[in-house]
């Protein structure tokens, strides 16, 4: 009588792309975690090397004498130190969201919003700006030599020294609060995304353009169905840089005007009081509020080449 032997289950493909899966994870994941530890580490140092002095002569005894550790412990441990330790940031940042209601000026959260208001509304003004130039430039001979030279030459202005200028400017026409900040955004999104899109919608190769000539399409047409989605691979860069240079202008539109919200007041606040350990938190905070800004653009990104067709 025959006898028949179970086989075990196929389990190899599985395995297999559970390597691979972790293999790309790695390979994603690992550079950045290498850096960031560098990062903390350096930052560890450069507390220990620039709060040293500090801590000589506020809290430690130098006629008593004092050990290395102990002074490595006051520096990471000082109240207002010159760098604050990774560790003080992270408990001011923590402190700051948990034990405060979001809309008190004490919650980090509450000043993000604020800038975020501002900075999406410069964003969105900067890039219809940015869009309606380039399409008069690409569309105009005239234009092109006669807007494209100023446009450059306005980015060489600081935004420092033009922000109160325009701040003082729009308050005595009755614009405060979120606008004069959003019109600071404004100024430095527009920039990229007008240089971006006039080489965008010039991508086109003659033989394309000519083909929307042979089969009549006027202007206007050839704008929406060749030119604009040729440009698309162009913008969303450019977008990437817009949002986060609007939030700069944001930040830095908070400052002349002593502001008492927004991330950029935080800062200001921080630096009037010798808070360090607030100005480093609110940096931190602005990061990541660039990298979430950033990070949504990208997402729009994907999500639009792919319902192009782009893999």
């Amino acid at each position: 009588m025959a006898t028949t032997e179970s086989t075990p289950p196929r389990s190899g493909g599985k395995l297999q792309s559970l390597r691979l899966a972790s293999a790309k994870l790695v390979h994603d994941w690992l550079p950045v975690v290498v850096v960031l530890l560098a990062v903390v580490l350096a930052w560890y140092g450069a507390a220990w090397g620039m709060n040293a002095q500090g801590a000589i002569e506020r809290v430690l005894d130098e006629e008593a004498g004092y050990t290395q550790m102990e002074l490595f412990e006051a520096t990471m441990t000082m109240e207002r130190p010159l760098v604050p330790a990774p560790h003080q940031v992270a408990a001011d940042f923590y402190e700051s969201l948990t034990e405060w209601p979001i809309d008190s000026p004490r919650n980090l959260i509450y000043h993000v919003i604020v800038t975020g208001q501002s900075t999406l509304l410069g964003f969105a003004m900067g890039t219809a700006l940015g869009l309606l130039l380039s399409v008069l430039i690409v569309h105009s001979r005239t234009l092109d030599k006669a807007l494209l030279p100023w446009i450059v030459a306005s980015q060489t202005v600081p935004v420092l020294a033009i922000a109160p200028i325009v701040l003082v400017v729009l308050g005595s026409l009755g614009f405060a609060g979120t606008a004069p900040k959003a019109f600071i955004a404004m100024y430095l999104c527009f920039f990229p995304v007008t240089v971006a899109m006039v080489q965008g919608l010039r991508s086109p190769q003659k033989i394309e353009t000519e083909m929307m000539y042979t089969y009549a399409a006027s202007r206007w047409q050839s704008l929406w169905l060749l030119r604009l989605p040729a440009a698309l691979p162009f913008l969303f860069p450019a977008l990437r840089v817009g949002v986060a240079a609007g939030l700069v202008g944001a930040m830095v539109a908070e400052l002349p005007t002593g502001a008492q919200a927004g991330l950029g007041a935080r800062l200001l606040t921080g630096s009037y009081y010798g808070q360090t350990t607030q100005i480093w938190s609110a940096l931190v905070m602005s990061a990541l509020l660039g990298l979430a800004l950033t990070g949504i653009v990208a997402g729009v990104e994907r999500l639009v080449l792919r319902s192009r067709g782009a893999k």
